[in-house]
């Protein structure tokens, strides 16, 4: 049992289906049941606004990728990031993701991982007069930009995908009966909330798992019950579910 400690546990995972797939394969690894429950799906936005950024992207200094959905579809079009243009990522899973397309220096915080942890950086102090692009989904906090600006550099937003609302059958969900919810976005948990109805008693009662306190708080705010937070990625929310399915066990 010592190398399947999720054994006999049933563990929804709410992320879009196609990222769903690294952490579905970790918790089956170690013996849990992955129930694929994605709340949100991923999809590029008009591919023009990209094509005309990437005939300038030479001209800033730093590109930040928020996410790797981000670093998806941005690279799709950039190809490379262009030579003397630095590359930052908010999460190690983003910069991860920019290594494996041949961008061996990524600028990332290697504890939090945020925007104010990426803020704190000493490389994003004295950047006045930088040009930054922030490559995002669209919508979404503007602490990064705002503060970026305050520090006198010229920010732009560049939207390279878009969120949307999966259907989520509340019922199906509710049948699945599963053991604990793992949910990595506060978007998602707003769409989770607005869908349960009649079924948010029971499902907030099920253990949460979540990787960044802010959706913690919000969660907490909205009445689960039991939520739990965990280092950031696949690797940190599976750890998560281990520790869990051992506290549970004790």
């Amino acid at each position: 049992m010592a190398d399947t400690p999720l054994a006999g546990l049933r563990i929804a995972v709410t992320r879009p289906r196609d990222q769903a797939t690294g952490l579905a394969a970790l918790i089956e690894a170690r013996g849990g049941s992955a129930l694929l429950f994605p709340l949100l799906e991923i999809e590029p936005t008009d591919p023009s606004a990209l094509r005309a950024f990437v005939q300038r992207a030479a001209q800033f200094q730093l590109l930040i990728f928020i996410s790797p959905n981000a670093v998806h579809y941005a690279m799709r079009a950039l190809r490379s990031v262009p030579p003397g243009v630095r590359a930052a990522a908010v999460g190690q899973g983003g910069a991860r993701a920019l290594r494996a397309l041949g961008v061996a220096s990524v600028l990332a915080p290697r504890d939090r991982f945020d925007s104010e942890a990426l803020l704190a950086l000493p490389e994003l102090q004295q950047i006045s007069g930088w040009r930054i692009a922030i490559l995002r989904g669209d919508g979404g906090r503007e602490l990064l930009g705002n503060t970026l600006k305050t520090r006198g550099a010229e920010v732009e937003y560049v939207t390279c995908y878009r969120r949307s609302q999966a259907v989520l059958d509340v019922a199906a969900l509710q049948a699945a009966r599963p053991d604990a919810i793992t949910l990595t976005s506060s978007e998602a948990l707003a769409h989770l909330d607005a869908a349960l109805g009649a079924a948010a008693a029971a499902i907030k009662s099920i253990p949460l798992l979540v990787p960044h306190p802010r959706i913690a708080s919000a969660a907490r705010a909205a009445g689960w019950q039991s939520v739990l937070t965990t280092a950031s990625g696949d690797d940190g929310l599976c750890a998560g579910l281990v520790a869990w399915a051992a506290q549970r066990k004790a």
